[in-house]
């Protein structure tokens, strides 16, 4: 799938030390019909798949939280967010990574997940396509307390919170993960849970 507005692209691996950083240069044929050469540094960390995880009966949802260090260089001052459960797809298909992540991060085994959305995350910069999926949760899917793959170094807070909470947790800033908002605004828009 070639794109006739593009030619002369020229690859420079910059960095493949834990995922792939390349600077890229290439003509591209603007709108009013000139040519121009531009250069952008791509970084290629693979797509990822995550979850939001929501209980009817109880009114509650499935957060986590962890250190992020890139968030604490930018001005979030303890380096913490509250997300989704995440992960990057390790050359599974979507719905397998979701189903591992979701055991692994948080404890409960789920068999069944809705598709929602594909989206990139930061088209910009990143190759990165994100699979957002909703799964309804029961007590009884608890089999573990979660927190992460200790050989991954992760530490995982699990967060269940009524889904009124986690909203106003959204609305005064407390949530600043985008995959996270996304997802409890699709929760909301589709009545998922009461929030009245």
């Amino acid at each position: 799938m070639a794109s006739n507005r593009l030619k002369n692209i020229k690859s420079t691996l910059l960095s493949d030390n834990y995922y792939i950083l390349k600077k890229l240069s290439f003509d591209y044929l603007m709108s009013n019909g000139t040519w121009v050469n531009q250069m952008r540094e791509v970084y290629d960390r693979g797509d990822g798949a995550g979850i939001l995880l929501y209980n009817t009966e109880k009114q509650t949802v499935i957060l986590t939280k962890q250190f992020r260090m890139p968030t604490y260089q930018n001005d979030n001052e303890d380096g913490f967010l509250v997300e989704i459960t995440a992960g990057m797809l390790d050359k599974d298909n979507p719905e397998d990574c979701i189903i591992r992540e979701t055991e692994e991060e948080v404890g409960y085994r789920i068999n069944k997940v809705t598709k929602v959305y594909e989206a990139y995350t930061s088209p910009g910069v990143m190759t990165e396509k994100m699979h957002f999926f909703i799964a309804e949760y029961t007590d009884d899917m608890k089999v573990s307390e979660g927190g992460g793959v200790e050989t991954e170094t992760e530490d995982i807070e699990v967060l269940e919170l009524p889904i009124e909470e986690a909203i106003e947790m959204l609305n005064n800033g407390e949530i600043q993960d985008m995959r996270t908002i996304v997802l409890l605004q699709y929760a909301i828009i589709n009545n998922l849970v009461s929030t009245s």
